[in-house]
């Protein structure tokens, strides 16, 4: 049975953000045929997705290897998404359904709970199922591909710190669901500008070669 290039793709992806394949090692069709269990032919169209998002650099004569993002480089797609998860949120203000408000409530409760009890790496799951159900909510299908982009590579490129404050973290997700039930736009856009900024501040850049743990970091990568 053909395993299609989209799954073969995502596995690459995702051991390159854990960490598996290091920024700069070379990715040659052969051995990654070989670790996937696929012919070459998935892989080379799965090299030339993950080229295309930022992920691999190809080169004539030379082949595939790992990007390797500069300091500027990592330091746009914090800005980036300081612009795009604000919007995301107004998005999500007009254009929720019901069952998204109530997974993000169910959230919400599950994250005060745990942030309540001290958290650890279950809260930090739980945010990023908020953050990823928010970016769901807002109804647009091209934002919500550029938010994922966006996660996966802070994963990459970042550790987050665990919030100061787990609680008040929380209230600001339920102050941002508060907004989104009640349709203000402008009120949600206002406070996850707020929550992201704070966030923002608590990445450090990931050394070359470090570990990202596992690939479900485009959820933990959130807080």
């Amino acid at each position: 049975m053909r395993i299609p290039a989209h799954s073969v793709c995502t596995a690459i992806r995702d051991d390159i953000v854990a960490g598996v394949h290091e920024r700069g090692s070379r990715l040659t069709e052969e051995v990654l045929a070989r670790r996937y269990g696929v012919s070459r032919v998935p892989v080379r169209e799965a090299l030339r997705t993950l080229e295309a998002e930022g992920f691999v650099v190809i080169r004539r004569h030379a082949g595939a290897c790992v990007a390797e993002p500069t300091e500027r480089e990592a330091a746009d797609l914090l800005e980036m998404r300081l612009l795009l998860e604000p919007l995301a949120a107004a998005r999500a203000a007009q254009r929720r359904t019901e069952a998204h408000l109530k997974v993000l409530r169910g959230l919400v409760r599950l994250g005060q709970e745990r942030a309540a009890q001290g958290g650890g790496e279950e809260l930090r799951a739980l945010g990023g199922w908020f953050h990823e159900t928010l970016a769901q909510a807002c109804g647009s299908p091209a934002l919500i591909a550029v938010l994922t982009q966006l996660r996966l590579k802070i994963a990459w490129m970042y550790e987050a710190g665990a919030p100061a404050d787990p609680v008040t973290s929380w209230a600001e997700h339920a102050a941002v669901v508060d907004a989104v039930r009640r349709g203000d736009g402008g009120r949600a856009r206002a406070l996850t500008a707020l929550h992201t900024e704070r966030a923002n501040a608590a990445h450090r850049l990931r050394a070359p070669g470090a570990s990202a743990g596992r690939a479900a970091s485009v959820r933990t990568a959130d807080r």
